[in-house]
């Protein structure tokens, strides 16, 4: 299974599609709530949602949707990355409830080489994701530093620092 792209193999206007989705269930929302201190109560608190909100229900706190996205795009683009060198923007489309399910997408806008070193790229892409009923929920744009070849090549091909198997 590939993970991750060279430089060279990426194409201005290839769009990967991520698989598979993932359902977002309370228990996700509310750990990532809990592990980044986010304790606003529309995301962990029914009652509020229930009486206070225009949605009558908790939303999921957008930057995890934005870093589930992230995520599924790792084998599609961002594997081989040296570095996220930038996130240009993100937008929050619509609401993501428990139970909804996330796809995500991504474009290559644009690639261009390193300035300063040979053996590297950046790529500029954008991410769309979209929920079960095909609503737009997230938009983020990055750069991206990944290696060429030779640079793989030269640190241990495809699966570097992988231990061969030694059987006993």
């Amino acid at each position: 299974m590939q993970f991750g792209r060279y430089y060279e193999e990426f194409e201005v206007g290839a769009i990967y599609k991520h698989w598979p989705g993932k359902t977002v269930t309370e228990y996700d929302d509310h750990l990532f709530c809990l592990l980044t201190m986010n304790h606003h109560p529309l995301h962990m608190d029914v009652n509020y949602a229930e009486k206070t909100t225009d949605f009558g229900k908790n939303v999921v706190v957008g930057n995890y949707i934005y870093s589930l996205l992230l995520g599924m795009s790792v084998p599609d683009v961002s594997g081989k990355a040296i570095a996220n060198l930038e996130i240009e923007s993100l937008r929050h489309v619509a609401p993501t409830f428990h139970g909804d399910t996330i796809y995500g997408q991504t474009e290559v806008l644009d690639k261009w080489e390193s300035k300063s070193k040979d053996d590297r790229g950046v790529v500029y892409v954008e991410t769309k994701g979209y929920k079960q009923d095909g609503t737009l929920v997230c938009i983020f744009r990055r750069k991206v530093m990944v290696p060429k070849t030779s640079y793989g090549e030269a640190r241990g091909g495809e699966q570097p620092g992988r231990p061969e198997l030694r059987e006993a």
